[in-house]
């Protein structure tokens, strides 16, 4: 007899876990580029473009490597990318901190330029490994009924990450970049050896009916035979594999046809048939029983939906990456308006409130949505696809905060608004990709989808680091006399810009606009999914009742 697998609330499923968030937490460094970037132009001299350019390429690490990563943790397990991902974000953040020590107030060489360049590529590349495990491991380890707030647990560890290691340098070494350099490297590649340890997949229990027929089912039932006379009655649940669009998902009476007890059948629930699922015919009457999507590789690449949700990733989470890596700057810009008395360590400190209240926020979002995604479905009967309209709509109200505020101190709340949508984006659309795309190549798909933010994120920043240089360069000494240029501190004069909101609002109506397109898109998303749910609903009814 097999050993049956451990329980839901076991030690290992939870070990799992617990493992999993800290490993998501050591992989969304990113995040805190903006707390020493300004610090790093202005030691090596580098232009608001060439530090928009090193911390996209963290951002090219995280999203180029997605496909890959995924289909190295679909066939191969966890071992080969922790194991890439401590050594990648060991090397990553000492070789940026060996160059900002060497760094003496000159020009930076382009081969100086081109190492950061690499290094901060590694640390990206090393931060989806990292995510990728963690994601995938508890995605398969949990059920249905609990994985958007599984999911989303997970996923808020790395949003949590920016600000979990700004506090602790920033406490352990106030106002050292240097070590605050040396604690992401050491504190980044550590908990990557833990995983190797606890971090693998706990298989499901055995499926189980928690309710009758009348009652509905619960949980993650396969078929199950329920003896009545001569009859076997096989009942299909819904499993991991089953489409994450049910709109009634058999809370509440069930519409099935219960046959005379001297036939065999299998009853078919009210489950949605999603999109690319596999139809298999019942054994004992030539009625269809739908599995789950399992879309990927080249079908994945001809379905609309993939293009659909790429476009809303790309919109969205391009705004995202434009301000993350830019609040530092914008703080510093809003902070040295009207301001003749500008206080390095000061204006630190508003940077680094920034990308705390960033963090936190990214945190949150991520546990909220998952939270907000499965009362979508399980308690208002919805498609999850609507949560797309929540993002959409809070990155809007965040890009219109931030475009009216001209007082540094007031913009924590641009900021908290725009962390809590970029925290829910991503902690939704992994979630819909299940719903839409199946559970079974998982990490690989989210590995294509990851590759959007490549579009927008490059797109939206450039344009942001070219904005706030030109506005810099056309400063004249009518508006700045000598003496306050002398005393800010931050990036040099030449590559600064002091006029507060009016040095980047331009960049802000782009992706304003930008996300009110994902908006309208989302609603598409979200009604269509709805319109082909009820569709799906009547096939199925309607061949239980032939």
């Amino acid at each position: 007899m097999e050993p049956q697998p451990p329980a839901l609330l076991s030690a290992p499923r939870m070990l799992t876990l617990i493992g999993s968030i800290l490993v998501s937490l050591s992989s969304g460094t990113n995040y805190i580029y903006s707390a020493y970037a300004p610090q790093l132009g202005a030691r090596l001299l580098l232009s608001h473009t060439q530090l928009n350019v090193i911390g996209l390429a963290g951002n090219v690490g995280v999203y180029i490597s997605g496909p890959a990563w995924g289909r190295v943790v679909d066939s191969k397990g966890p071992r080969i990318p922790l194991i890439s991902a401590f050594t990648c974000l060991l090397i990553g953040y000492l070789g940026i901190k060996r160059i900002y020590d060497d760094g003496t107030g000159t020009v930076a060489s382009f081969m100086h330029i081109v190492i950061l360049i690499s290094c901060t590529f590694m640390t990206g590349f090393a931060g989806n490994a990292g995510l990728a495990v963690a994601m995938n491991t508890t995605a398969k380890s949990f059920p249905d009924t609990s994985r958007g707030t599984i999911t989303g647990l997970v996923l808020s560890g790395f949003g949590l990450s920016a600000f979990f290691f700004a506090a602790v340098a920033s406490i352990a070494f106030p106002g050292n970049t240097s070590a605050l350099l040396l604690v992401l490297a050491l504190g980044t590649a550590m908990p990557m050896l833990l995983g190797l340890v606890i971090v693998r997949q706990i298989p499901l229990p055995p499926p189980s009916t928690t309710s009758g027929v009348e009652g509905g089912l619960h949980g993650r039932e396969e078929y199950q035979p329920i003896p009545s006379g001569d009859a076997a009655l096989f009942i299909r649940g819904s499993d991991s594999n089953t489409s994450l669009l049910d709109t009634e998902h058999a809370h509440g009476a069930s519409n099935y046809h219960v046959p005379e007890s001297s036939t065999a059948v299998e009853l078919v629930s009210d489950q949605i048939v999603s999109r690319g699922s596999s139809v298999r015919m019942s054994t004992s009457c030539a009625k269809p029983v739908h599995d789950g999507p399992n879309v990927y590789g080249k079908q994945l690449w001809l379905t609309p939906d993939f293009y659909l949700i790429f476009a809303i990733m790309a919109l969205l989470s391009g705004t995202g990456i434009m301000y993350i890596n830019n609040v530092g700057s914008i703080s510093q810009a809003l902070y040295a308006k009207g301001n003749p008395n500008y206080d390095e360590l000061e204006a630190s400190r508003w940077q680094a409130a920034q990308v705390s209240t960033l963090s936190i926020c990214n945190f949150s979002g991520r546990i909220l949505i998952g939270l907000i995604a499965d009362m979508f479905r399980y308690r208002l009967h919805l498609p999850r696809a609507y949560c797309f309209c929540i993002v959409s709509t809070l990155f809007v109200v965040s890009q219109l905060s931030v475009i009216f505020v001209d007082d540094v101190a007031h913009l924590w709340k641009a900021t908290a608004l725009l962390g809590l949508a970029y925290g829910s984006l991503f902690g939704i659309a992994p979630t819909i990709i299940i719903d839409w795309f199946g559970l079974s190549h998982l990490s690989e798909n989210w590995g294509y989808v990851s590759l959007s933010p490549l579009v927008g994120g490059n797109l939206f920043s450039l344009m942001f680091g070219r904005n706030l240089d030109s506005h810099a360069s056309n400063d004249d000494s009518e508006t700045h006399s000598p003496l306050s240029l002398i005393r800010r501190g931050g990036l040099p004069s030449e590559h600064q810009c002091f006029d507060g909101r009016d040095c980047y609002v331009s960049s802000l109506y782009v992706t304003a606009t930008a996300c009110l397109i994902a908006l309208g898109l989302s609603v598409w998303a979200g009604i269509r999914d709805q319109r082909k749910a009820v569709e799906a609903k009547r096939e199925v009814i309607w061949h239980a009742e032939e």
